[in-house]
């Protein structure tokens, strides 16, 4: 259990994080019918030429339906102020809450992953015509917490077994991914019960989560050829540094080296706080990959 001063910090930071007026996006896309099958874009606000490097950003909350995409707005826009074209992709999240007084379930199988696969394939289209001036040609994925993982999954497509409906038969043409506290390696979060089990849940429980796994589990989808940096706070009481270490060390015995950016005295939220110095790292390794 984390001290007083630990758990204190961590209760600052997230209010910090979420202090900020939710910022409306220049357009918002359909791709697909369901209300949750959405993105929004961000127009880069500095000139910077033609085009601007496109960051896809998918948004954390244990994949439960009570966070949605508003609460990563402020981050887009300071994307988009650090001239990125920025789309924000929504997805489908956690069902229907559980009886009073208890956690509502994380995720949708296999809704979930279909929506992600779905925008991805559409965001190419969707952006020509939403942020004209956006090079899908210089795209990065990030993604905070539960969509760390989902920007990881992501990259990793081409990798999923044989039989995945979500396969697709050659990498995407990504400059990279930045993974912000990503659950990254489901064995070792859900060893230390990350997000009260929300891996497990994502996967549909006990009775599916190890068949499951080789289908959703970054650390099982290794490696991708994909350029990779995973940014973790040292002091993150919500997905533990271990997680993403796991990660990297699978992806070294896979032949791959994944970047690990340590950040000292930060916890979970400061990754996507844009009064945090944490989120101008987060800037910085993203312009270093889509630049």
């Amino acid at each position: 259990m984390p001290d007083d001063a630990a758990a204190a910090r961590a209760a600052a930071e997230e209010e910090s994080a979420f202090s900020h007026t939710p910022v409306d996006p220049d357009a918002t896309a359909p791709y697909g019918t369901h209300p949750d099958q959405v993105i929004d874009f961000y127009a880069p606000r500095t000139a910077q030429g033609a085009s601007a490097p496109l960051v896809v950003l998918l948004h954390g909350g244990a994949w439960r339906a009570r966070y949605d995409r508003r609460h990563v707005t402020p981050l887009a826009d300071f994307l988009a102020r650090k001239g990125f074209a920025v789309a924000n992709v929504e997805y489908r999240r956690g069902g229907e809450a559980p009886a009073e007084g208890r956690t509502p379930p994380a995720g949708r199988w296999p809704d979930t992953f279909d929506d992600v696969a779905a925008a991805l394939d559409a965001l190419p289209a969707l952006a020509r015509e939403a942020v004209p001036g956006a090079d899908a040609r210089r795209t990065v994925l990030t993604g905070h917490s539960a969509g760390g993982h989902l920007a990881l999954w992501a990259a990793a497509r081409h990798v999923l077994p044989q039989d995945s409906p979500w396969r697709i038969p050659e990498a995407a043409p990504l400059r990279g991914v930045v993974a912000l506290a990503p659950i990254a390696d489901f064995t070792v979060a859900e060893e230390l019960d990350v997000c009260e089990n929300a891996s497990l849940q994502l996967l549909g429980g006990k009775d599916h989560f190890e068949e499951r796994r080789p289908y959703a589990d970054p650390a099982l989808l290794l490696p991708t050829g994909i350029a990779t940096t995973l940014v973790q706070g040292r002091a993150d009481l919500v997905v533990p540094q271990a997680v993403g270490e796991a990660y990297a060390e699978a992806a070294a015995r896979a032949g791959e080296m994944a970047g690990l950016t340590l950040l000292e005295d930060v916890g979970h939220f400061p990754l996507i706080d844009p009064a945090a110095d944490a989120c101008a790292v987060v800037a910085e390794e993203i312009a270093q990959l889509a630049w």
